[in-house]
């Protein structure tokens, strides 16, 4: 459960750099409060996303990932974060990826920063 807690923290750590840095990933809302709590509510479908569709998506395009040498996988990432925005637009939640092109540098940026803090924070049972 701790594991679970420092990896949905760590995500939405990633989704406030890649909201910070890129201006066509936005979050909006009333409080500070509220757009942490967005936050916690999409790194939780990102990481539901990246949980049950990712392997997927990874075992469907497994000659592409050989053929371009993993390449792929910035648009697998860039993917599951288009539906990541879809799905928070469907539970009404205030975020919002705009463009494919920008969905692969906000996952780029997430999965680098995701990276770092797991990497610092630590690992639970």
């Amino acid at each position: 459960m701790k594991n679970f807690l420092v990896k949905t923290i760590a995500n939405a750590g990633a989704l406030a750099v890649a909201v910070w840095l890129l201006d066509k990933i936005t979050l909006t809302g009333d409080s500070t409060f509220k757009k942490v709590w967005t936050l916690i509510l999409v790194a939780l479908v990102f990481g539901l996303v990246n949980f049950l569709v990712k392997p997927i998506v990874k075992v469907l395009t497994f000659p592409l990932f050989i053929l371009t040498l993993g390449l792929i996988t910035l648009v697998v990432n860039a993917l599951m974060l288009m539906l990541t925005s879809w799905l928070a637009d469907k539970l009404d939640l205030s975020f919002h990826v705009e463009g494919f092109w920008t969905a692969v540098l906000g996952g780029l940026i997430i999965s680098v920063v995701s990276w770092a803090l797991n990497v610092v924070l630590p690992e639970g049972d």
